[in-house]
């Protein structure tokens, strides 16, 4: 669930480049990432069971448009609803495609595979997932669809296969200057065969760049089955882990 985060999302389209514009890119780049943050919200859904998270990951970039990298968070959820035991961690591995289309549009995609750590509970699905995903972005709007093709998805199952589940969202990022940046989401998240798990997602951020990392403050919420609800698919040991939240994050690039 890498880069869900709104300092993360943000770092990639405001940071400063690594070369010079009047320069040759590089063949070859690696970059990282390091984040802290209050709440670890994937999709408008915490993953932390609302507590702090810690990320990081790494990423390779090829001149030819082709990439790589892998991402880490800790996570509550696998282990407290009962998937996995001794799971904690959330590890994620993707590799893709970037090209350009015209000016001020491009495209990318690319695979995604979610790892869960952990011993599997014995008649539980399995929550590691693979995604493939497309995107489209012009200027500063981004279209992106992520389509399930594991046996299911996060271990949505009742009973049928969640494979086909899909997530789409519209996300668009500005650059305000001095540092300063905000965004706007909306997301679908449809689980196949399962309806009373499909939602909608918002988000509101915006991150300022203090020279030693970005600071991200971000308004997320959803109208998901949560508690108190008659399908309560997401009241995870009794909290409510799709309700509107505040997450402040830093964020360090390198």
């Amino acid at each position: 669930m890498k880069k869900s985060l709104i300092a993360l999302a943000l770092v990639g389209a405001f940071a400063v480049p690594a070369f010079a514009a009047d320069a040759a890119p590089a063949e070859h780049t690696f970059t990282g990432n390091f984040t802290l943050a209050s709440n670890y919200i994937f999709r408008g859904i915490s993953q932390s069971q609302n507590k702090p998270a810690l990320q990081g990951g790494f990423d390779y970039a090829h001149s030819s448009g082709l990439y790589a990298g892998t991402w880490a968070s800790n996570v509550a959820w696998v282990g407290d609803t009962g998937f996995k035991t001794g799971s904690s961690m959330e590890w994620d591995f993707y590799a893709g495609y970037k090209g350009a289309i015209a000016d001020d549009l491009s495209y990318d995609v690319g695979v995604l595979q979610y790892y869960y750590p952990g011993d599997r509970i014995s008649g539980m699905p399995n929550t590691d997932s693979t995604e493939v995903y497309g995107a489209v972005t012009w200027k500063f709007l981004t279209l992106k669809d992520s389509y399930t093709v594991s046996p299911n998805l996060f271990g949505w199952n009742a009973g049928e296969k969640s494979r086909g589940s899909n997530y789409l969202d519209l996300t668009a990022t500005y650059d305000l200057g001095e540092g300063w940046g905000v965004s706007a989401h909306i997301g679908r998240q449809t689980i196949k065969n399962l309806g009373v798990a499909s939602y909608t997602d918002w988000k509101l951020g915006v991150t300022k760049d203090v020279g030693f990392g970005v600071v991200g403050l971000a308004y997320t919420d959803t109208n998901a089955n949560a508690c108190g609800t008659t399908s309560a698919a997401y009241c995870w040991m009794n909290k409510d882990v799709s309700a509107a939240r505040a997450t402040l994050s830093f964020t360090k690039t390198f």
